[in-house]
């Protein structure tokens, strides 16, 4: 698969990281597990005041799955296998 950002789908994140995606290089940028901790302090600052963060709690989750799965080194990235996974791609 070959990311082309551009028009309104164009972002930093696909410019930066398509390739990643499509070739599966999930050498370390920002490793999973550094990213799962750094929501759960979001997710016990939401807590303390009251305010809900449903989106932040999933991919909290997800990043959870990924280190289930033995990935917590790899790069934030990775999250696209178990969305691979999920639709029975299966991780590369």
């Amino acid at each position: 698969m070959r990311f082309s950002p551009g028009g309104l789908a164009s972002n930093k994140i696909l410019e930066v990281k398509g390739e990643k995606f499509s070739s599966h290089e999930f050498t370390p940028g920002g490793k999973v597990e550094y990213h799962r901790k750094d929501l759960g302090i979001a997710l016990a600052a939401g807590r303390e005041y009251g305010v809900t963060l449903p989106v932040t709690a999933l991919v909290e989750q997800m990043f959870g799955a990924l280190e289930a799965k033995g990935r917590g080194g790899w790069d934030h990235s990775a999250l696209i296998t178990l969305i691979e996974e999920g639709s029975g791609e299966g991780a590369r």
